[in-house]
């Protein structure tokens, strides 16, 4: 019987094993989109054993948004937006983005997403899985809200963070979290309630 049998696991010689699996990712989601990549799939590129990649990243979600470099985890986006009472989740939704927006370091990594979704092929499909799939439809599963009005909500949001960073027409792109919170709250809250 031999003894030289591989254990599975963190491979000999690498001291940045969790680097390389975000590289994988990376590679693994521009080549197959959001829904068809796996876990195991991402850790055959990184040569690891699965095992390690759930180590590192609890969910394929977190994983995306690891390598992607997104400022926030999709399940504490989810946790935030269903826990609270219903007639305040518009305004959760729009602190939260506002929050999350309101630095370059968490706003760049998303918007640099956003403008390669709006050039790439494959970078659209792989964020419209994400957005959809990790984050949009747990919401509406989870509050029994229609897919096309989590949607709506969605857009409307999307629509704001692209004036106020992006085109950065004023007065939008200069006022305050709070006055934003009280022009857009209700209408999102619209989406949620009816």
């Amino acid at each position: 019987m031999s003894t030289d049998r591989k254990r599975p696991g963190r491979r000999p010689g690498s001291a940045d094993t969790r680097g390389e699996i975000l590289a994988a990712a990376r590679k693994v989601f521009a080549e197959k989109g959001f829904d068809k990549a796996t876990v195991r799939g991402i850790a055959r590129e990184a040569k690891v054993d699965p095992a390690l990649v759930h180590h590192y990243f609890e969910t394929k979600e977190g994983m995306f948004a690891a390598a992607m470099r997104l400022p926030f985890s999709p399940e504490n986006i989810v946790r935030v937006l269903v826990e609270g009472p219903r007639e305040e989740v518009g305004e959760r939704l729009v602190r939260m983005i506002l929050q999350v927006t309101a630095s370059p370091e968490t706003r760049e990594p998303m918007l640099a997403l956003i403008r390669s979704a709006m050039t790439n092929e494959q970078a659209v499909t792989m964020v419209r899985e994400f957005f959809t799939n990790a984050l949009l439809y747990q919401v509406a599963d989870r509050m029994e809200v229609p897919y096309l009005r989590i949607e709506a909500a969605f857009a409307q949001m999307f629509g704001a963070v692209m004036v106020r960073y992006v085109i950065r027409l004023e007065p939008l792109a200069s006022a305050g979290h709070e006055e934003l919170v009280e022009v857009l709250a209700p209408t999102i809250q619209r989406y949620f309630t009816g």
